[in-house]
């Protein structure tokens, strides 16, 4: 573990308040980074971080200091935002808002209409492989990473990007993208 993080998390079970303060600071933007990915809407994605941070420090007591910090509160962020879209019944579209400046409108129009298919169909991929495939393309994140976040072995989160690309592929050309 992250010596860093051992002491944040030791210090705030000692009942310094403002350690939680300094573990939210370090790890809210990936969070919701994460968050925002899965739902694409700002404000979900603010609700879901903030559930996660309640989550954290109700369950700081249970955390294993032999794993990973990062990948124990990433784990619990992944449940809480599948969590939060069951409950919400709402899966909206993955936003990208990159554009480049050096392009005419014609070629930014259809990139932004490519990128709209390409959300739209890695929303209709069940979360189970969703997930490592917005972890690994949209974050970048290593398979290793994703293997402790996810609690799988490096050979599993590979067979399941494998089946996600699949799936992926396959709903781009059953919606006319070859």
């Amino acid at each position: 573990m992250d010596d860093e993080d051992y002491k944040l998390v030791r210090r705030c079970l000692d009942g310094d308040a403002d350690s939680f303060g300094d573990i939210v600071d370090k790890y809210q933007k990936p969070v919701f980074r994460l968050a925002m990915r899965m739902v694409k809407n700002y404000d979900d994605a603010e609700d879901i971080t903030q559930i996660v941070f309640i989550k954290i420090y109700d369950k700081l007591e249970s955390f294993n200091p032999k794993y990973k910090f990062f990948s124990w509160l990433y784990r619990i962020a992944i449940n809480e935002t599948i969590n939060y879209c069951k409950k919400k019944n709402k899966l909206d579209y993955i936003e990208e808002n990159e554009k480049s400046g050096d392009k005419n409108p014609e070629e930014i129009y259809s990139e932004l209409e490519i990128g709209e298919k390409v959300q739209s169909a890695i929303m209709q991929i069940d979360m189970f492989y969703r997930i490592p495939l917005v972890l690994k393309h949209f974050m970048n994140y290593s398979y290793k990473e994703l293997g402790e976040i996810l609690e799988i072995p490096e050979k599993t989160v590979k067979s399941r990007l494998f089946t996600a690309r699949q799936l992926l592929k396959d709903i781009l050309i059953e919606n006319g993208m070859n």
